[in-house]
């Protein structure tokens, strides 16, 4: 066989160089368009945490109505944000987006990227309503908390949204920066859950006349401890697919979200052993860890593995003190909602701006300060609206027997009633 001529190499090479280029192009389009099915995925998890969580740290004869709050508020936030929510926040406009309804845009058109992200970000929407659901539980009604769930997946999360994360937003604007959704996401649904905890009030019995405050134990802290490891698993999904890459860019965000929920772990148990004078508080060691994990989500892209850690310490801390800071005030707030997602939402919104040199401290602190007038205000006018058209908590006796029997009409532990259940039907 005759040996190829130096110009026919080069030829062969100029016809094959554009090829590879392209297929290397569309195999990275690929690899993202998957990577973010799969975040994606992982965040729809985070439902099954969060339920197991909440139904862990209340009480067993409101099991089964922790669970239909859990499936009700993603299902009935997927239409909404499929319908509506998604055009508010991403779609083209100023103070809030007014195109691509229905995802019309990109049904059309069959953008397969475009339907990919509104996959991965209405698992977003359906997060930003669940944190509600603990501040609330064991004394709210299914019907109230389902109307709340759909006004915050179609409305109320999409615009602070736009103004955050859309290219027409005015805080993206002034360079605020929050990655994964510390203060869009956790300080939202936060501030949404204290504005509910304080309109529906406190459960019987968790204060007394004298303004004691008593503990009202969960019935099962190994199932809020699965729950816990279950919502650290999708936050690798939550954080590492908000890079919308499917490449090397995801290393930095997982190693700086494992370490803020171990660092955030540790302090609230040391916390808990030191200051409290007690042994190993596991609860509050749960909610530490959540804490540290919705600290670093904003600056997860950043911030140096060093930072993190000390963001995650500062956590843990954090919602210790505030954990009995509202329930000295009177907020009941059954799994420490508030503390964790609104308190550390802000906590980690501001880290951003002390540990990182690229964004200023004062548009981080501009963000975290609007997310909670916007959210608090209008989620006391929602949750006060809703009270007065269709009642927002269940009557005394509903709450005394359980909502399981009294919304649902059967309990998810059916062998063991409660003394307050026999009493009430003998």
């Amino acid at each position: 066989m005759k040996k190829m001529s130096f110009l026919g190499k080069l030829g062969v090479i100029s016809l094959i160089c554009p090829t590879l280029l392209f297929a290397s192009s569309d195999i990275q389009t690929n690899l993202n368009i998957v990577w973010l099915g799969i975040a994606g995925a992982m965040v729809m998890f985070m439902q099954v945490g969060f339920i197991a969580l909440e139904s862990g740290f209340t009480r067993g004869k409101n099991a089964v109505n922790v669970a239909s709050k859990g499936i009700l508020d993603f299902a009935v936030g997927a239409i909404l944000y499929f319908s509506i929510g998604y055009a508010f926040m991403f779609g083209e406009g100023g103070f809030i987006g007014t195109t691509n309804f229905f995802l019309t845009d990109y049904i059309s058109s069959g953008d397969s990227w475009g339907i990919m992200v509104w996959f991965f970000q209405v698992m977003f929407a359906g997060a930003a309503a669940t944190i509600v659901s603990g501040a609330v539980a064991e004394r709210v009604k299914l019907s109230g908390y389902v109307v709340a769930c759909a006004l915050i997946a179609g409305f109320i999360y999409p615009i602070f949204g736009h103004w955050a994360w859309s290219g027409e937003g005015w805080l993206a604007a002034m360079n605020f920066h929050d990655f994964a959704g510390s203060t869009v996401i956790h300080s939202l649904g936060g501030w949404l859950a204290l504005a509910g905890a304080i309109v529906v009030g406190p459960r019987f019995g968790k204060f007394g006349k004298d303004g004691k405050v008593n503990a009202i134990p969960g019935h099962n802290i190994p199932l809020a401890t699965l729950g816990t490891f279950i919502l650290w698993f999708g936050w690798y999904g939550f954080n590492g697919g908000s890079t919308l890459l499917g490449d090397g860019s995801i290393a930095i965000v997982l190693l700086n979200t494992t370490l803020g929920g171990a660092a955030g772990a540790l302090s609230a148990m040391i916390y808990s052993v030191f200051k409290q004078n007690k042994l190993v508080d596991l609860g509050m060691t749960l909610n530490g860890a959540l804490a540290g994990l919705v600290s670093v989500t904003a600056g997860a892209d950043v911030l140096h593995p060093g930072f993190s850690i000390l963001i995650g310490l500062v956590a843990g801390i954090l919602v210790s003190v505030s954990v009995p800071f509202f329930d000295k005030i009177g907020v009941d707030d059954p799994v420490g909602a508030v503390s964790v997602h609104g308190v550390n939402g802000a906590w980690g919104t501001i880290a951003v701006g002390l540990f990182t040199a690229e964004y200023s401290l004062g548009t981080q602190l501009i963000g975290s300060v609007t997310v909670f007038v916007y959210a608090f205000g209008i989620g006391m006018i929602m949750f006060k609206l809703i009270d007065k058209m269709m009642g927002i908590r269940v009557t005394a006796n509903e709450e005394l027997m359980g909502l399981d029997l009294a919304e649902h009409g059967y309990s998810a532990y059916p062998e063991f009633p409660s003394h307050s259940e026999v009493s009430l039907f003998k």
